[in-house]
């Protein structure tokens, strides 16, 4: 394998286990935290964090004239967008279900890349988002009379899925005159600006108590992990390859988060969820760099 496929393949295992784990973590921390403040102070921490990295190497934070916008308007749907949606969705349904509806992102992505920037989807393609999306039905088919009484969480994981299918179209749609690392910062302060004000209006800090020692850790873990290193490796990622096929690799998440989320959190194990983690399991298997690299027919 080549130097530049195995470095893919070693940034598609790290973002999708840390992403994993970070369902459940996530689920954890809101036993004592509000939503939007978990999300508002994770953006502002990761924000500094990528920043001193960027600052460290040198990189310019400067965008060309008018690139500002569409800047912004990425940042807000990648970073704001899908991990309020994908917070508030948790309050609704199993950290394991979540992350499953999450990803239906891939779908999404190949529909509007095809619609948006004319990427064309070949065969290998549709048959990794098709063995996704059966995933997607199977583990759903675990609890439909508890989704039916209680949709939100499915609204929520639809819209965060959404989200970050249009934002990774718009992030891969231009030639971005500032490296990934730099992007990455710039789209965390833009969802720290908007995310504050509704933290003080919904979720005053006043109202709040400090959360115990284990969730300040996953915390820590959340933003460190997740955040800080995802997000930086993300955007070169779709850099890299196209945003259909960077998005489907990412579903290493949910057989991660599935897992997890049933070691750590105690959720119930099903015949579905084992069967929808080796169809996700396939779908990543017919979209890995090595075999990305002949053109589909």
């Amino acid at each position: 394998m080549r130097g530049r496929d195995t470095a893919l393949v070693a940034a598609v295992v790290v973002v999708g286990t840390l992403w994993g784990l970070n369902w459940p973590t996530v689920k954890f921390m809101l036993t004592e935290l509000p939503p939007l403040t978990i999300r508002a102070a994770a953006f502002t921490l990761a924000a500094a964090v990528l920043a001193v990295i960027a600052v460290s190497r040198g990189n310019g934070f400067r965008p060309k004239r008018g690139e500002w916008p569409a800047l912004i308007v990425t940042g807000l749907l990648v970073v704001l967008g899908f991990n309020v949606m994908t917070t508030f969705g948790q309050l609704h349904t199993q950290a394991s279900m979540a992350v499953i509806l999450a990803y239906t992102m891939p779908g999404m992505t190949a529909v509007l890349a095809a619609l948006l920037i004319g990427e064309r989807l070949g065969p290998r393609k549709i048959a990794a988002v098709v063995l996704a999306m059966l995933g997607v039905a199977v583990l759903l088919s675990e609890d439909i009379a508890g989704v039916l009484a209680d949709p939100l969480g499915v609204v929520f994981m639809l819209l965060a899925a959404f989200f970050w299918a249009l934002g990774n179209v718009a992030l891969k749609a231009r030639k971005w005159s500032l490296p990934s690392l730099v992007l990455t910062v710039w789209f965390f302060v833009a969802s720290a600006v908007l995310s504050w004000p509704l933290v003080m209006l919904f979720e005053p800090p006043a109202g709040q108590t400090l959360p115990s020692w284990p969730v300040a850790v996953a915390f820590a873990y959340h933003v460190l992990g997740p955040m800080v290193v995802c997000y930086a490796l993300w955007t070169v990622i779709v850099d890299r390859l196209p945003a259909s096929t960077a998005a489907i690799t990412t579903l290493l998440a949910p057989i991660v988060g599935v897992t997890s989320a049933v070691v750590l959190l105690g959720e119930p194990v099903s015949w579905q969820k084992g069967a929808a983690l080796v169809m996700v399991l396939g779908s990543i298997a017919l979209v890995l760099p090595g075999r990305a690299a002949a053109p589909d027919r």
